[in-house]
């Protein structure tokens, strides 16, 4: 078949087309031929072995799974004898998470994985980086901020992958939701129902009279430091992105104050809560509630470009490979 490798932890250019072995089921897993595939910013984190903390998970010297890419979508081509849920046929979709290996025709995963059936009327391509940003923004605004009704939410990094499904996401959650983004991305950030949008270029917010309930920063450019005055009394600032002062204001917020810091690693949580979470897009996916943005397109030989472009941070939304389609 067909697979991205990525035999060294580095830049993008290293990323290559390469002829490799199939994989084959085992008794628990499913065989899938994917369709499609997504490129995240945590993919290109993983490639280029950033933060080198992060080795302890993907490998210390080089990358021990080489073939990139969690989140995908495609169909049930064989299942292992032991497999009762699923399927050939099936379409689904899922994460592989720190087994990679989406960037390729074929990969194989667990029964109870992170993998389900695809909602009724979404093709491969919206399927495959729901994983990511929804399922990330999903963890973040329901479980961990228990975002309600009425409630006030900022979302920084509206226009992104997490930001598009956070604003769509708050919204359905029936909170007053104000996007934090780029003049140039307004319009699609009040397109997915946005009550506000404010150009981060041409103002600052935490000089603002408005107060929050939670602010998402789902990009970690911001701070808890720098948003505390815009918190209200009982307010979160919440981020995927670890850093030092994160770790540190989570520990002090944790002892003291009312205004907390909150960081939470969704792709760590146990499949079986994760799946739960899925169930719930899924539902949103189908009624609409809830739309994937896509940005780009790349073939399957085009996925150095993809991480590039990724890299350059103008990302709007998701970025998809197209596994059909090889390139050159």
């Amino acid at each position: 078949m067909k697979a991205i490798v990525c035999p060294a932890y580095g830049a993008a250019e290293l990323l290559e087309l390469r002829e490799v072995e199939r994989p084959t089921a085992k008794d628990n897993e499913l065989l899938v031929r994917v369709r499609a595939s997504a490129v995240t910013a945590a993919d290109t984190m993983m490639r280029s072995g950033t933060p080198y903390i992060g080795r302890l998970a993907t490998g210390l010297r080089r990358p021990a799974r080489q073939i990139p890419g969690t989140g995908f979508a495609g169909e049930v081509e064989a299942v292992g004898k032991a497999v009762t849920g699923f399927r050939v046929g099936d379409r689904v979709f899922g994460e592989t998470g720190l087994n990679f290996g989406a960037n390729a025709e074929y990969l194989c995963v667990a029964e109870d994985a992170l993998v389900a059936t695809l909602p009724a009327g979404i093709s491969f391509e919206q399927a495959a980086p729901v994983c990511d940003g929804a399922l990330t923004s999903l963890s973040f605004l329901r479980h961990i901020g228990q975002l309600q009704r009425g409630q006030r939410l900022l979302v920084i990094g509206a226009s992104g992958s997490l930001g598009t499904a956070a604003v769509q996401l708050g919204k359905h959650f029936g909170a007053e939701v104000t996007g934090l983004c780029s003049g140039a991305n307004r319009e699609l950030v009040m397109s997915l129902g946005a009550d506000r949008v404010i150009d981060y270029t041409r103002e600052d917010f935490t000089r603002a009279d408005l107060r929050y309930d939670i602010i998402f920063d789902t990009v970690g450019k911001s701070s808890f430091a720098r948003c505390k005055a815009v918190l209200s009394d009982d307010g979160q600032y919440l981020s995927p992105v670890l850093g030092l002062p994160l770790f540190r204001h989570m520990l002090q917020t944790a002892l003291a104050g009312r205004k907390k810091a909150r960081f939470s690693a969704t792709g760590m949580r146990p499949a079986a809560e994760l799946r739960l979470l899925v169930e719930q897009l899924k539902a949103l996916l189908e009624t609409g509630a809830l739309k994937m943005v896509i940005d780009r397109r790349y073939p399957l030989a085009q996925v150095a470009e993809a991480h590039a472009y990724v890299e350059q941070g103008h990302k709007r939304g998701n970025l998809v490979i197209n596994i059909d389609d090889v390139g050159d």
